[in-house]
């Protein structure tokens, strides 16, 4: 039996993190500022959040850039990317840290810390 990655952090019930994904990642700035969010908050480009397709809204998630090793933590906050493929859209902050705003999309390895419980 194969669980999809919320399946499997409800089965869980969160204790055995991190759980693990690599994929691509891609960033969304400017054009969304502003603007509400799946979870309802505001997005603030400025901000470490990203965007994912079923992980819970606040849940914590160390984002890792493959090409260079750098890594940033961010919270999700609203729901994406809907381009196949891509598992993260990441706030622009958070790319600018990665060093990948240049590239648009870079692989990365994503790793669920935490998941805030009262959301």
């Amino acid at each position: 039996m194969s669980l999809t990655l919320p399946a499997l952090l409800v089965a869980l019930n969160l204790t055995a993190l991190p759980i693990l994904a690599d994929g691509v990642a891609s960033y969304y700035g400017r054009e969304h500022q502003g603007k509400k969010t799946a979870s309802g908050e505001i997005f603030d480009m400025n901000q470490l959040t990203a965007a994912h397709r079923s992980l819970p809204f606040g849940c914590k998630v160390r984002v890792t850039n493959l090409s260079n090793n750098r890594s940033v933590v961010v919270r999700i906050n609203d729901r994406g990317p809907y381009v196949p493929g891509r598992i993260l859209d990441l706030s622009q902050a958070a790319a600018e840290r990665l060093q990948m705003i240049r590239d648009g999309t870079v692989k990365v390895k994503m790793e669920v810390l935490a998941a805030d419980r009262s959301r």
